[in-house]
């Protein structure tokens, strides 16, 4: 990686994802967190805070070293218990079935291969699992998408790999996932390609 990857970018976007106005979003999301849980695309360790109190422990995974500066002051004051894992979602290495939960917030945008990555979830997941993902992507409005395309070049380049232009529930559903609750709608104070929300709970059978 290099150092903007590394050392700017996990500034900046600690500085994005720690904003005031994503907080209910994240607490009502991890509310449904239950047992065993994953959560990919760590990052800056910014939904720790919001983990329910029944939560004592959770597994992460994410690939960017340069995350490490920031997270650890995090990890220290967090109320859970944090196992570390430097790698990516795509290569998963627990066995099938070790997870009740897995939480990817803010997360699928980046991932370079998104599918393969939620086909990992799948698989770690146990019957009856559930993933809770929070996310920007793909807007239902036309002309938002025209500058979603034309902008994800760029924005892959100064945000870290994230791709405006992901529909993320139709990812998701590319998996054997039942999705049993979607919300969609825009975040207010956001740019409108960076701001239609997807919030879900998607269930392995």
């Amino acid at each position: 990686m290099g150092l903007y990857s590394s050392v700017i970018f996990p500034h900046v976007l600690d500085w994005m994802m720690g904003n005031d106005f994503l907080a209910g979003y994240r607490r009502d999301l991890l509310a449904d967190a239950r047992g065993e849980v994953l959560e990919v695309g760590f990052g800056t360790g910014v939904n720790l805070q919001y983990y329910p109190a029944q939560i004592r422990k959770i597994t992460t995974v994410d690939p960017n070293p340069g995350m490490n500066r920031i997270v650890e002051r995090r990890i220290a004051a967090a109320p859970v218990a944090v196992e570390k894992r430097l790698i990516a979602a795509e290569k998963l290495p627990m066995p099938d079935g070790t997870f009740d939960t897995v939480v990817s917030t803010f997360a699928m945008c980046s991932i370079p291969n998104a599918s393969e990555a939620l086909a990992q979830i799948h698989r770690v997941l146990k019957p009856g699992g559930r993933l809770l993902f929070l996310e920007h992507g793909l807007s239902p409005d036309p002309r938002v998408q025209t500058w979603q395309h034309r902008l994800t070049p760029i924005s892959k380049i100064i945000g870290g790999g994230c791709h405006l232009n992901r529909d993320i529930p139709k990812l998701v559903q590319t998996q054997p996932f039942n999705m049993q609750a979607l919300d969609q709608f825009n975040l207010e104070r956001a740019p409108r390609v960076a701001g239609f929300l997807s919030r879900g709970i998607a269930a392995k059978d």
